[in-house]
């Protein structure tokens, strides 16, 4: 697949490596692995228009209720959330949390939901 294809691209603004994917799931472990490996965070470069407004605040708990997809993929929420201008290190962290004060919760891997 090339960048020109894929609905969904990101790279590293550190060392410009890039990756091209159809799943946004799989930029999320782009992410990992290059992240284990090198330290560096991940930028969004393009993904598909979002068909809901997201509210101007971030708020990861909007982002999951308005794509109305239960349960929605991280990749998914990190790809909004670039709106805000989140990488999708900031994104992980912020579902972190969440998850653990009880907001979200993680019924299959790598997918969020509401509680």
């Amino acid at each position: 697949m090339t960048a020109d294809d894929a609905p969904f691209v990101a790279c590293c603004p550190d060392c410009a490596e890039r990756t091209t994917a159809s799943d946004p799931n799989e930029v999320v472990a782009f992410y990992r692995r290059h992240h284990a490996v090198t330290g560096h965070d991940v930028t969004w470069e393009r993904m598909p228009s979002l068909e809901t407004d997201l509210p101007a605040d971030p708020d990861i708990d909007a982002v999951v209720a308005a794509l109305d997809d239960s349960p929605v993929a991280l990749g998914a929420v990190s790809a909004a959330a670039s709106e805000w201008g989140w990488t999708v290190g900031d994104t992980l962290d912020a579902v972190h949390d969440r998850r653990l004060t009880g907001a979200l919760w993680e019924p299959r891997d790598d997918h969020v939901a509401l509680v």
